[in-house]
């Protein structure tokens, strides 16, 4: 089963992380995604651009209109990034959640549903 692992951080504080924070957190989401790789459960990924770089396309009576002034979310934490596995069972998710590089914040597990790849 794929497993959406969404990870959530407050943006702010990655700019004011020194330069060998940045790499050292790089480093460590690289070797993550590694061993990700070398069990075969990884399926995609990425580092997501911050929010305010985002787009967003709203739907009002089935129709769609582009927002250049949001998203608006209040929140102290933003998606900053996601990896997409593939295996058993929630509970081995959480297992790779668990293992996830993080200074601080969270990470959303998530079964997906439809796949838009069949």
């Amino acid at each position: 089963m794929k497993y959406a692992l969404l990870i959530y951080s407050d943006e702010t504080r990655w700019d004011t992380m020194s330069t060998e924070d940045k790499q050292k957190m790089y480093e460590q989401h690289n070797a993550y995604g590694q061993d990700l790789a070398k069990a075969g459960v990884i399926r995609g990924g990425a580092e997501l651009k911050p929010v305010t770089t985002a787009t967003t396309l709203r739907f009002v009576d089935g129709k769609s209109a582009t927002t250049l002034d949001g998203p608006f979310a209040e929140t102290k934490e933003q998606l900053g990034g996601f990896y997409m596995i593939d295996v058993e069972n929630l509970e081995q998710a959480l297992e790779w959640a668990a293992k996830m590089p993080m200074a601080t914040g969270s990470v959303e597990v998530r079964p997906a549903g439809v796949d838009a790849a069949s």
